[in-house]
């Protein structure tokens, strides 16, 4: 077996099995591929069967010198993945990754927005612009219902239950969930809808997409990062944000008002209850008020 069939088997695996998104899985890829490229810049013959634990630590030892610990670990979490697939399909009865060293990180924790920045991001959209009005109800959308950036692109018309106060939302691995929206959000996104999108000249392929380009196409990542470094810019914003931003600060504002931990899990569309904790540690300050006015010996 050679390094392009086992890469193009274990895509199929991370589709078909695990259900994971293009994204995830295109990103595995890439770091099989460091390997690969590590291995023909070194005249490197073995296969993906024969790849040593040494050769794997060589490896790890070049990754160090590129990049951050951070990085590091996604990239050995990724090769430990491969090489149990690989197990598991019995090509191989041991994992090279398994005694190799992880970094050391620790738990980074998301920048948030205030209120207040949010409102003063928003108030810098141009609405007399043509898409004003749909880059209004984009950031009321992220920050309003707390949506991952490819979430807000897929989302769609027939995904809207406005009578419910619903959204249905397609996340990680094309997992579904509903997520409630506010009489505000939903004021945004109609004024969009009825008086904007209806006015463009909608791709057949498009129709049910929501949010569009002036040439009635799906909107990309890019431009929604684009937009939102624009605006943080067009404000002198001095924090390094980005659309998942507002996903960040509608989990902390939430959970600063006295929402439910599982609530919010629920709402962001997390596997794991531990990854919504991260939230727990955003705001200190808030934690000590919470103490003195509900501790009985405050």
């Amino acid at each position: 077996m050679n390094w392009k069939v086992a890469l193009k088997d274990y895509k199929d695996y991370l589709k078909i099995e695990r259900g994971l998104s293009s994204n995830t899985i295109t990103n595995y890829g890439l770091d099989i591929e460091k390997l690969i490229g590590f291995l023909e810049q070194h005249d490197a013959k073995e296969s993906p069967l024969e790849v040593s634990r040494e050769t794997v630590q060589n490896f790890v030892h070049h990754l160090a010198k590129q990049m951050n610990p951070r990085s590091q670990a996604r990239i050995i979490s990724g090769l430990k993945g491969f090489f149990n697939f690989l197990i598991f399909e019995g090509y191989r009865s041991d994992n090279p990754v398994d005694l190799i060293e992880t970094p050391k990180i620790g738990r980074k924790l998301p920048d948030t927005l205030s209120t207040e920045e949010i409102d003063e991001l928003i108030a810098a959209i141009d609405l007399s612009h043509p898409q004003g009005e749909r880059n209004r109800a984009m950031l009321e959308t992220l920050y309003g219902c707390g949506l991952r950036v490819s979430e807000l692109i897929s989302l769609k018309l027939s995904d809207l239950f406005f009578a419910e106060g619903f959204i249905k939302v397609t996340g990680k691995g094309d997992k579904q969930r509903f997520v409630p929206i506010g009489a505000l959000n939903m004021k945004y996104l109609n004024t969009y809808i009825h008086e904007v999108r209806v006015h463009l000249a909608i791709k057949k392929e498009y129709l049910d997409f929501v949010f569009l380009n002036r040439r009635g196409a799906k909107l990309t990542r890019a431009m929604i990062f684009t937009m939102v470094k624009n605006l943080s810019e067009k404000i002198g914003l001095r924090k390094n944000i980005s659309p998942h931003t507002f996903r960040h600060s509608f989990a902390t504002h939430l959970l600063e008002n006295g929402a439910d931990l599982r609530a919010i899990q629920q709402m962001l569309g997390h596997e794991s209850i531990t990854t919504t904790e991260v939230y727990m540690h955003i705001n200190r300050q808030h934690l000590t008020q919470v103490l003195q006015q509900f501790h009985p010996r405050k």
